[in-house]
């Protein structure tokens, strides 16, 4: 796997040298001293995964996410000691296609490096999504229906999600009839973050999807945990670590497939940009029980993976821009309530 180092501090680029030299499958072909550099050396030599640092001097990682994924789509890590104090650079740079974020591992005074399992683990994850082949996710248990009369919106997102999911957030009504909940590719320790950051752009509350808890209306509800979110059979929220075998975490398909299952009312689902094929298969069965399905287009998704993969197994009643998308949920979600 080639693999680039974006950061301006060589402490932290030797620290990551040693930890990825402990691992033969790992070659870094080159290293850049901050965004535009990285920029440049990207247009002669891509690798499969960029480790980017959020705060640099001349361009930072945020902005140089935004640049690189405009020449061509890449796998991108932000590593960086920064997260806590710098979150709304975090999410930008998920929004402008940045998978996921890690601490970066730190040298003890014996010379160990700490910290260095969290970014492997991303890393092979990562080589998963860059590898990744379509696998029909297994069935989940069937659920006996319930007679919930919350609506529900739920939303799927990855590679590029936060600065989507906040321009379809942003035009939903707070008195909207519905509850939203969303299922982005995120690791656990920024769920509540993200939650934080899409609160800037909602006049709904946003909150964490807690253990049996259900959804109710005029609400936003983020999944939080690397174990998957389903509703169970009385319409409250579960995590579960099944299926093991899904790198996909929290899965869409594993959500989708719990309302399909669950959920008596045909409502709204949306499957939005992102790598790889997660809650394509799962958008279908909602769509096949009568919900409308709307996955995002091309032209406005920063990775066209998961819709697209939607859109061939013509898992989409509808394929839209990302601006259309609110308002589309919106129509459906009054025309519904008024025909039930």
């Amino acid at each position: 796997m080639r693999i680039a180092i974006v950061n301006d501090i060589e402490l932290e680029i030797e620290v990551l040298r040693r930890t990825l030299k402990m691992h033969q499958e790992y070659d870094i072909i080159w290293t850049a001293k901050n965004g535009k550099e990285a920029i440049e050396k990207f247009q002669y030599i891509k690798p499969d995964l960029i480790l980017m640092n959020l705060t640099m001097p001349l361009m930072d990682g945020s902005t140089a996410t935004r640049e690189i994924m405009k020449i061509s789509p890449v796998a991108i890590l932000i590593v960086t000691t920064s997260v806590s104090g710098n979150q709304g650079k975090v999410f930008e740079a998920m929004g402008y296609g940045a998978l996921d974020v890690v601490s970066t591992p730190v040298l003890s005074p014996t010379g160990e490096v700490i910290g260095a399992d969290d970014l492997i683990k991303k890393i092979e994850i990562f080589k998963k999504l860059i590898n990744y082949h379509k696998v029909v996710p297994k069935n989940i248990s069937k659920f006996s229906d319930n007679s919930q009369r919350t609506r529900l919106i739920a939303i799927g997102a990855s590679t590029g999600g936060p600065k989507a999911l906040s321009q379809i957030i942003e035009k939903i009504p707070f008195d909207i009839p519905a509850a939203i909940v969303i299922i982005q590719h995120v690791d656990a320790q920024f769920a509540i973050g993200l939650a934080d950051w899409l609160t800037n752009y909602s006049s709904m509350p946003v909150k964490i999807a807690e253990n049996c808890k259900s959804p109710d209306n005029g609400n936003i509800y983020v999944a939080s945990t690397n174990d998957h979110l389903y509703l169970n059979s009385s319409g409250k929220f579960e995590y579960a670590s099944e299926p093991l075998e899904n790198h996909f975490r929290p899965s869409v398909d594993v959500f989708f497939n719990s309302l399909q299952a669950n959920w008596i009312y045909p409502d709204v689902a949306v499957l939005l940009t992102g790598m790889g094929s997660d809650g394509a298969y799962g958008l279908r069965q909602l769509k096949k029980s009568g919900w409308h399905t709307i996955a995002q287009d091309e032209e406005t998704s920063v990775v066209y993976g998961m819709p697209k993969a939607a859109k061939e197994l013509n898992a989409a009643s509808e394929i839209l821009p990302i601006g259309e998308i609110a308002d589309a949920i919106i129509k459906k979600i009054y025309l519904r309530r008024d025909n039930v």
